[in-house]
This record gives structure tokens, C-alpha cells and sequence, in this order.
């Protein structure tokens, strides 16, 4: 006779597990279904992008000068006060020795004056300003505990004033790395975008700005302009002699420069120190309309006026644009950002 045996039912656990593995199995088959596929972002889309990244990276540029420039100054003032300090603790040695000296002379004699052993310890000022005491001494010896007062008076204030000011040095350095860090984070980002073109892409761009600072150099046309002073003359006839130097960020010259950085350079071949940073200068010298603008004149791009160039007449001004540029010549008008006045200096 034959066995009529009931088949095995499986386990709740794993109808579960079977349900929830086809149920993801159809969604993740639908979802594959309605994707687009990716699409490589074209090569206009890419210079996009890198263009403001490397605008970008101006902007941090900017305050990493700031703060370099900063930086220089502090160390400068620091080294000052301290050299100030080690002058000013020799001549109170002198005048607490030239005061130990008559105390010892005294003191052979046997007719030390009490007032005097107030050099045995390093605090004249509680001394002072007891009246009684400062009768006991000649008008010589006043003279000299207040030069030692006074002295000390002052190396305290110069020691607190370097200890606040390398507390600002610490800081300064500090935002210093940061937006160094943040300018080479922006250029290798750009770097990256760059390298997922094509050779033939990446050719063409090359092209185009070669072409972009040929045409600069050698067709401008800078009417009939003429320069604000003597001195901005000298100024942009400098400038001009950089044409064709990279944009490196940082750079003051002379074989490579960042906006400011040329800017600085040329007015200091004029025999003019303007500061180092574009939002510095744009408060050096006095403001301008674009219709007063003439050659040598600063003129400044952005609402935070992070671009700086110099004019050079019908429209066009001489400036290092950006990383992966060289100075050139360029239109006011594709700078990228809006012009906001310019300085004569």
C-alpha cells in the first residue's frame, strides 16, 4: 500500500527571506530599467565648473595673502619688541651694578645706608613709595631708583605687548595654513575635472587659451588713452613687461604673479609701495568711475573685490586672470565678474 506523506512545509523564516530577496530583486530590475544612463559631463560643462573653481580659489587667495602679509608683519614687530627688550634689561643691569657698586662702596665703610639694601631684592617700587624712606635718600640715588622704575615699568608693558602679539602670530599662522589648504583643495579639484576630458578635449582647451592670450599680446587695441601720472606710467609700462608670466597663486614675480601680485609688483617698479592685497589697495589711493578710468589706474572686479588689475585704455586691462592663465590683456567686459570702480594711485 502505498505512503500518501504530507511535504514539508518550509519555515516562515524562510519564505520570508525568499519574499524580501524577490521583491528587491524586482525593484533593483526596475530601477535599472528607468535609470538613465550616466552621462560624461562635456567639455564646455567641465570648463564651467573649473572656471569657477578657480574663481574660487582667487577668492581664498586673497585672504591667504592677508593673512601671509599679516604674518610678516607680526614676526617683523615681534623681532622689534624684543630687540627693544634685550637694550632696555642691559641699562637697568647697568643702573642696578652703578647702584650695587655704591652700596658695596658703603658697605667697606661700614656705613651702608639702609636705603640701599633695597637692591638685595628686585622690587624698588614698594620701597619708593614710602615717604619715610625716600627721605633717607640723596636726590642722586631718587634719580636713579626712578630711571630702575621706570625701566622696569617699560620692559613689562614691551614683554606683555610680544606675548599678546604672539598669541595673534599663533592664530595668523593658523588661518594662514587653512586657507592655503582651501586654495589647494580648489586647484586640485579644478585638476581633477580637467583630467576626466579627453587628450582631444583637453587640446582644444589649451588651444583656446593660448589663442585667448596670443590674440591679447599681440592685436589689442588700447586707443589712445593716457596714463594717470607719471608714475602709473611706469606702473603699467612694468606690467606690460610680464606678459606671458603664469598665474601661480601667492606669487608676487618675477616669474610668476597672482592678480594683487602684479599689481604690487609694478607700482613698486614706479618707486610706489601700495599693499599687497586686492581689498588693501582698493583703499590706497582715490576712487574712480569706469568713464575716469585711464592707463596705470587700479581698477577692481567682484563684490568682494578679490581681481585687481591695471587699466590700459578703450576697455581693456593688463591682469594675471586666474591659475592656468598667463598675464595678458583682456576686456573689461569677460572678466567674469562685475566692475566696481577703480583707484588712482
Amino acid at each position: 500500500m502505498a505512503s500518501h506523506r504530507r511535504p514539508k512545509q518550509p519555515s516562515r523564516t524562510r519564505v520570508t527571506v525568499l519574499t524580501t530577496a524577490a521583491a528587491a530583486a524586482v525593484a533593483l530590475s526596475a530601477n535599472a530599467a528607468n535609470a538613465a544612463p550616466s552621462e560624461k559631463p562635456s567639455k564646455d560643462e567641465v570648463k564651467s565648473k573649473v572656471d569657477k573653481l578657480y574663481e574660487e580659489a582667487e577668492q581664498a587667495t586673497e585672504k591667504f595673502n592677508g593673512a601671509k602679509e599679516k604674518q610678516e608683519k607680526l614676526q617683523k614687530e615681534i623681532s622689534t619688541i624684543q630687540d627693544n627688550v634685550a637694550r632696555g634689561q642691559e641699562e637697568l643691569n647697568d643702573l642696578r651694578d652703578s647702584m650695587g657698586l655704591a652700596a658695596a662702596a658703603q658697605y667697606r665703610t661700614g656705613s651702608i645706608d639702609s636705603s640701599l639694601q633695597l637692591f638685595l631684592s628686585s622690587n624698588p617700587d614698594d620701597y619708593l613709595d614710602k615717604a619715610s624712606t625716600a627721605d633717607q635718600l640723596s636726590a642722586q640715588q631718587v634719580d636713579a631708583l626712578k630711571k630702575i622704575q621706570e625701566k622696569q615699568r617699560e620692559l613689562a608693558q614691551e614683554r606683555s605687548e610680544a606675548s599678546e602679539k604672539l598669541k595673534d602670530l599663533s592664530s595668523t599662522r593658523t588661518e594662514l595654513a587653512k586657507k592655503k589648504k582651501e586654495v589647494q583643495g580648489k586647484l586640485a579639484e579644478a585638476q581633477k575635472l580637467l583630467n576626466s576630458l579627453t587628450a582631444a578635449e583637453k587640446a582644444a582647451l589649451a588651444a583656446e587659451q593660448d589663442r585667448a592670450s596670443r590674440s591679447s599680446a599681440e592685436r589689442v587695441d588700447l586707443g589712445k588713452s593716457t596714463p594717470a601720472s607719471g608714475r602709473a606710467a611706469a606702473a603699467f609700462s612694468a606690467a606690460q613687461s610680464q606678459l606671458g608670466k603664469p598665474y601661480v597663486y601667492g606669487a608676487t614675480g618675477t616669474a610668476s604673479y597672482d592678480c594683487s601680485g602684479l599689481t604690487s609688483w609694478a607700482y613698486a617698479q614706479a618707486g610706489v609701495a601700495i599693499p599687497r592685497t586686492s581689498e588693501a589697495q582698493a583703499n590706497y589711493g582715490t576712487r574712480i568711475s569706469q568713464s575716469q578710468l585711464q592707463v596705470g589706474d587700479l581698477v577692481f572686479f567682484f563684490n568682494d573685490l578679490h581681481h585687481v588689475g591695471l587699466y590700459a585704455g578703450n576697455g581693456q586691462i593688463i591682469h594675471a586672470p586666474r591659475s592656468g592663465t598667463v598675464v595678458r590683456y583682456e576686456s573689461m567686459s569677460t572678466i567674469g565678474g562685475p566692475f566696481m570702480f577703480g583707484v588712482r594711485v
